[in-house]
């Protein structure tokens, strides 16, 4: 389906001024048709031309208001997909005061369906509105009468999903998708509902994406399908997962007449079954890098100790002796708690 932009119909004004000016002057003509009707029938003979008159001045009152029905008002950034009688006609686009065939009718499946986005508010609960959703696919079902479209750049804030990544763990994992029309026939005549589609494919796709790679760093994983391990994760690489979500969803929304402009992971955590035993393993990582730091830095303290204490022959240790020594400053150095020392008042020997 081609995408035709109607132009040169921005005469919604004049005719407007037109209709209302033949209303003044079919009801001129029906007071001067009934006046002259009673004046011929009260001289005993009725004139046709006054007959005819206020006939016609009668049906142009009853049937005026059908043109009315052709006027349309479209601010910055709407649209307007009209059909007569069933065919695609075209699409008012530009700002104006418009007229168009009176028969034609405006098409907008998605006018009665809201998602957690901007734009979508109920009119009829106060100055804010309200956002309505359905658990899975974020969307419902509310009574909307306006059909024209919405040109505008608009965020559609998909509901956190439960997803196994690439380990198979379970995580919870929310994206918000920047998004505009941008064929308007598109996406009325090649879906049935393009807000409902294109919450879907970002489910579909959020799926597909985060089961690539795992929440963090992990060994012999290959998130970019060139047979390499890498240090790709949703935690460490969100730009780049969040890059090829937006990817993902663009090609699932081509057909719909739908630009992705942006796609941003806005949560992601551990589903709560295994939230506290993966905070466990965090922090047993922490504190074995901890030990691995003090055990180091310890070592080479010992080390230096030692060489001082030879350089100057400040004591004269036998390797019995500096085995005791090393093992006595280790203890103190590597310990949780501050060292109790025992002076030795006696002999070393």
């Amino acid at each position: 389906m081609e995408e035709k932009i109607l132009s040169g119909k921005k005469n919604g004004m004049p005719v407007m001024l037109g209709i209302i000016a033949l209303y003044i002057l079919a009801i001129v003509g029906i007071v001067t048709g009934a006046v002259g009707v009673s004046a011929s029938s009260d001289a005993g003979h009725t004139n046709p031309a006054f007959v005819a008159l206020l006939v016609v001045c009668i049906i142009a009152v009853v049937l005026g208001w059908i043109p009315l029905c052709g006027l349309h008002v479209l601010k910055p950034q709407e649209a307007l997909v009209l059909t007569l009688f069933g065919k695609y006609i075209g699409t008012l686009k530009e700002e104006g005061f418009y007229f168009v065939n009176p028969f034609c009718t405006s098409i907008n499946p998605a006018a009665k369906t809201k998602l957690s986005q901007s734009g979508d508010v109920n009119p009829g609960s106060g100055s804010m509105g309200s956002i309505l959703t359905i658990q899975g696919s974020g969307a419902s079902v509310d009574v909307v009468t306006n059909n024209k479209i919405s040109l505008k750049v608009m965020t559609l804030n998909n509901n956190r999903q439960k997803i196994n990544d690439c380990l198979g763990n379970p995580v919870e994992i929310g994206i918000a998708v920047t998004w505009r029309i941008v064929d308007t026939a598109k996406a009325v005549f090649n879906v049935d509902n393009y807000k409902e589609f294109l919450s879907l494919q970002c489910d579909s796709a959020l799926r597909n994406i985060v089961r690539i790679y795992p929440y963090d760093v992990a060994p012999n994983v290959d998130t970019t399908g060139d047979g390499v391990a890498d240090e790709g994760s949703l935690r460490g690489s969100s730009e780049i997962v969040a890059g090829r979500i937006r990817d993902e969803i663009q090609e699932r929304v081509d057909e719909a007449g739908i630009e992705i402009i942006e796609a941003r992971i806005t949560y992601l955590a551990y589903a709560p079954e295994i939230a506290a035993v993966m905070l466990q393993r965090q922090q047993a990582s922490a504190i074995i890098d901890a030990r691995k730091m003090i055990v180091d830095g310890a070592v080479g303290m010992v080390e230096m100790a030692l060489e001082r204490l030879n350089e100057k022959n400040t004591v004269v240790l036998d390797e019995e002796r500096k085995a005791a020594m090393v093992s006595n400053l280790l203890v103190v150095l590597c310990g949780n708690h501050d060292a109790q020392p025992v002076v030795n008042s006696g002999s070393l020997y």
